[in-house]
């Protein structure tokens, strides 16, 4: 699975990075590590799955971390994630 992280803000990407991870583990579990990989390298406190966030990566594959869903104050608009490709 590849899954490609960005900082937005002002419709620009601030950083970005592709997270792959081939191990032997369940979808959910590949999501939840990629999302810790990613909080790690770009200094961020990890986001809370709220029920909109869920329901729009179940739908497209890709969603958005607004500032709702940081416990932090962030300095960008939002983080999207996207499945770039699955196993």
């Amino acid at each position: 699975m590849r899954i490609w992280a960005k900082l937005i803000k002002d419709n620009r990407i601030l950083r970005d990075m592709v997270v792959e991870d081939n191990e032997d583990d369940t979808r959910t579990h590949k999501v939840f590590n990629a999302i810790d990989r990613i909080s790690h390298d770009f200094d961020l406190s990890r986001p809370i799955w709220l029920d909109a966030t869920v329901n729009e990566f179940r739908r497209h594959d890709k969603c958005r971390f607004y500032q709702d869903n940081f416990i932090d104050s962030i300095e960008f608009d939002y983080l999207e994630i996207q499945v770039l490709e699955e196993d």
